[in-house]
């Protein structure tokens, strides 16, 4: 199966940012895509403080959002992961939703953030929490022959969330962010790696690059990961792409049983 993470620099404009991320989609379905993935905060990026600004931003799953890419998905007969939207939740609060459209159209499986991000990083303190609700429970797709399991950014630091998704047959780990250049830079491909062979699965992770409106600069660095953790494709951190990788049915099968002790799922054929 071709998938395509797509890198880019969201902005506050939703409407640009969904343009720019159809604009993109369309270009990695010319290029043979079956299975695209976009990352956190695709269609809007901007000071998670404010809650006001956040809560303009929000919208209703089905929404604006995802209905644009129902036509895509039915024309081409493909899957897209839209990384996260702002979910419009009670009390002033949102939540940071990833949501999976199959190939016909519909949203198949909807993912909340359980863990919200929490740092200090110079200068600037972000406490994701301040606006947005967590999530509570994990949430399953399937793509192709390929059980996925959705996650979203600092997740990647709470291993136990994607051993839940191994132990329930889960092949592909999806990880779309908004990661920061500085924790990036010391961790992203070492947890990305570290959870592809854990797990003994793929993971897909498209990245933002670029600067926010707080002025926080996102690492890129977009990454496919085989189930052995090797890195299949990366992107650069130097600007928007397309990063296009291959996987297959027989690596995960393949790593399953030089090490079967790892993972106990049963036996998968496909």
């Amino acid at each position: 199966m071709k998938v395509a993470l797509l890198q880019f620099c969201a902005g506050t404009n939703k409407a640009a940012n969904l343009l720019k991320a159809l604009t993109m989609s369309q270009e990695a379905l010319e290029r043979g895509a079956e299975f695209i993935l976009l990352p956190e905060v695709f269609n809007f990026r901007g000071a998670g403080s404010d809650k006001g600004l956040v809560g303009k931003a929000a919208e209703k799953i089905p929404g604006p959002s995802t209905d644009a890419f129902v036509p895509l998905a039915k024309k081409y007969n493909v899957s897209f992961l839209l990384g996260s939207i702002l979910e419009k939740a009670p009390h002033s609060h949102v939540y940071n939703t990833s949501v999976f459209i199959g190939p016909r159209g519909a949203i198949d499986a909807q993912y909340r953030k359980i863990h919200l991000f929490d740092a200090r990083i110079d200068d600037k303190t972000v406490i994701e929490a301040d606006c947005v609700r967590a999530g509570r429970r994990p949430a399953m797709a399937k793509v192709g022959v390929f059980r996925i399991g959705l996650s979203i950014c600092y997740d990647l630091r709470f291993p136990g969330l994607y051993q839940n998704y191994a132990r329930r047959g889960v092949e592909i780990l999806t990880v779309p962010s908004c990661f920061t250049k500085e924790t990036g830079q010391a961790h992203w491909e070492t947890l990305l790696r570290a959870r592809a062979i854990e797990n003994l699965a793929y993971v897909l992770a498209p990245d933002q690059v670029g600067i926010d409106a707080r002025g926080m600069r996102a690492y890129g660095h977009s990454m496919i990961i085989s189930p052995w953790g090797e890195v299949i494709a990366r992107g650069s951190g130097a600007g928007q792409e397309i990063i296009f990788g291959e996987i297959n049915f027989k690596e995960i099968r393949r790593a399953r049983q030089t090490l079967p002790g790892i993972i106990k799922t049963g036996e998968r054929h496909g």
